[in-house]
């Protein structure tokens, strides 16, 4: 375990919790402090090997903010749920540093932009869940480069466009849900 990874970790998920404006349970204000180990914190799943945070489950807790660039940071991040929470904004490009993710959940938050194209190149996607918020633009053709994507979710956006043909060489995915 290195102290340095642990502050980088620990720093960005300070960088999180600075970025959200109401906590009503009160999930992170008594958990999240320098007093203990990160790996403690509520939400927070941390390897046995080298103790970096590979899993933050924040998903259901009311919480309202945004997605700071820091969390780009998290770079042993596999799974990563912020569902049916208030987070708002356009995601940072920093977050195509989490070569890792697996499991991305941001469904039923208020997300808007355009579903970033750099989603594409965050190969080991397995499951990408963006519904019920207000992404916009099409479907990036570099979504076509996640060869490991079994379920993908854009449904109840503002997306528009055709669905780029490409996607049906993606012989993992097993679902798709589109639509309004």
């Amino acid at each position: 375990m290195t102290k340095t990874s642990i502050t980088t970790d620990q720093l960005a998920l300070f960088s999180l919790k600075s970025q959200i404006a109401s906590d009503p349970f009160h999930f992170l204000d008594e958990s999240w402090s320098f007093a203990m180990s990160i790996c403690h914190w509520v939400g927070v799943t941390c390897g046995s090997r080298h103790q970096h945070v590979n899993s933050l489950n924040l998903s259901n807790m009311d919480l309202t903010g945004k997605i700071p660039h820091d969390l780009g940071n998290l770079t042993f991040l596999v799974f990563l749920d912020l569902g049916s929470n208030i987070f708002h904004g356009n995601l940072p490009q920093e977050m195509a540093h989490l070569r890792r993710l697996k499991f991305l959940d941001l469904s039923f938050n208020s997300f808007r932009g355009e579903v970033p194209s750099w989603f594409g190149f965050l190969h080991q996607f397995q499951v990408l869940k963006l519904g019920n918020n207000s992404f916009t633009g099409s479907i990036p053709f570099s979504f076509s480069n996640i060869s490991e994507l079994e379920t993908l979710n854009l449904k109840f956006n503002s997306i528009e466009g055709q669905i780029p043909k490409v996607i049906g060489n993606l012989l993992n995915l097993k679902s798709i849900k589109l639509g309004r």
